[in-house]
């Protein structure tokens, strides 16, 4: 028991002079704090949706014509080139029956040639008394049948042909092939199936729907900047990294989706290769027609926003605040709106004026009314309100968020295919589907 007294009375003491310490470090009690001052600063306007990857070209082959397949001449999983032969069929039926329709032209020719010899032969008894008007109508009438019969068998000859063609099946465009659904030795034909399926690689597609409300509002935004030409659009990758290539809107649906109120949107970006190819193996390439993918339209031309470091925002179930530091060094707790915000960054639309200081650091000592001896914040938050974290699309963090509410979306069905404004952290979820953080949710920058 004396020993547990002694470590009590220890460790009272210890905790006495360490506040002596820091009364000595803060004149009259004051609680130190970094501080930042909200500062404008231009930012990418980003929205984020739920969207898949499609292939621009996609072709289903299947057989034309009935025959033994001989040969498979690709590999599967691998690209193709236009024309480059896929399937070689049996040939032997279709050429014997070319060379037979071929023999019935030559039969043909050959008896129209003598039909042509005796219409000229009845012409020329018609000037004597011999000839007979009838005789010689006859042998135009023959000779005219004779040249619409090989007319009928020439175009017999152009059907076995394409037939026989029908037997080397090719690719019609450039893409990337699937696996065989038959393999040799099996006879196909036009009721077999799709054999395989051709995807185009590069551009690629992607789709996401977008809420009617929201679509108009974009549509608002963006018409007087140039309407497409007025946004990029940026890919996050299920796994939550960035794709490195920026794409284009290039439609969008005339219809809307009643049961969604949705509107189909549709972006082209660039595939390129990215590995492999040189030893003749496909090449690798990071978008794959249907993956399932997060869509960031991205504002081409940055806009001034007030900006204060996210680390900075804290949320209740009221929504969003911030500590603000007056002019007497009194702590006041502001309610704030944000606007579009990154990870790092909290762009604040009402409740913040321009040059006003905020707490960052040291949050879990204030309360309002407080008395705070205020600092500069520290380097790696004042390196929060640099221009590389101006971009709402520039975080791993936000794309995961993304990519988590995808998934929800797409099993629950209860966001129409959207995804949140990633990061927002008020309370009560705002229109058009978009929602931000759990009411209730601590400091929104951690």
């Amino acid at each position: 028991m004396p020993g547990r007294y002694r470590l009590l009375c220890a460790i009272i003491l210890w905790a006495g002079s360490a506040h002596s310490l820091a009364a000595q470090g803060n004149p009259g009690g004051a609680v130190a704090v970094g501080v930042i001052a909200a500062a404008e600063r231009p930012m990418t306007e980003t929205e984020q949706f739920l969207g898949r990857i499609e292939a621009v070209r996609r072709v289903d082959l299947v057989a034309r014509v009935t025959a033994f397949l001989n040969k498979r001449s690709f590999t599967e999983g691998g690209e193709v080139r236009a024309g480059d032969k896929l399937y070689e069929l049996e040939k032997g039926p279709f050429q014997a029956d070319l060379a037979a329709k071929q023999a019935v032209v030559a039969q043909l020719q050959a008896t129209l040639e003598n039909a042509r010899l005796t219409t000229e032969r009845a012409k020329a008894l018609l000037s004597g008394p011999a000839g007979l008007q009838s005789n010689y109508d006859a042998a135009i009438a023959t000779q005219r049948s004779l040249e619409a019969q090989i007319n009928a068998a020439q175009a017999q000859v152009e059907a076995s042909q394409i037939s026989l063609n029908y037997t080397d099946i090719t690719a019609p465009i450039d893409g990337k092939i699937g696996r065989t659904a038959v393999t040799e030795g099996n006879v196909v034909s036009p009721s077999s199936g799709v054999l395989t399926t051709i995807v185009s690689q590069d551009p690629m597609y992607v789709t996401f729907p977008i809420a009617v409300r929201e679509a108009l509002a974009l549509r608002d935004r963006y018409a007087p900047k140039g309407g497409f030409d007025a946004v990029a659009i940026r890919i996050r990758l299920p796994n939550g990294r960035l794709y490195g290539q920026r794409g284009q809107l290039n439609f969008a649906s005339n219809t809307i989706t009643t049961n969604t109120d949705t509107i189909t949107v549709r972006g082209q970006i660039a595939n390129p290769p990215i590995s492999g190819g040189q030893d003749g193996s496909a090449p690798n390439r990071e978008l794959v027609d249907g993956e399932f993918v997060t869509v960031l339209l991205e504002g081409v031309q940055p806009v001034e926003v007030l900006a204060v470091p996210r680390a900075a925002v804290l949320s209740d179930q009221q929504g969003s605040y911030v500590f603000v530091v007056g002019a007497d060094n009194t702590v006041e707790q502001r309610r704030v709106q944000l606007g579009q915000s990154t990870p790092t960054l909290a762009s604040v639309t009402h409740g913040l004026e321009k040059g006003e200081r905020v707490v960052a650091e040291g949050l879990q000592r204030v309360k309002a009314g407080a008395k705070v001896s205020p600092g500069p914040a520290s380097a790696q938050v004042q390196a929060t309100m640099s221009d590389d974290n101006l971009n709402a699309a520039g975080s791993g963090n936000a794309g995961n968020q993304s990519v988590g509410a995808a998934t929800g979306a797409s099993s629950g069905g209860s966001n129409n295919g959207m995804s949140s404004d990633t990061g927002k952290p008020t309370a009560a979820p705002p229109a058009s589907g978009a929602g931000g953080m759990p009411a209730g949710a601590s400091n929104s920058g951690r």
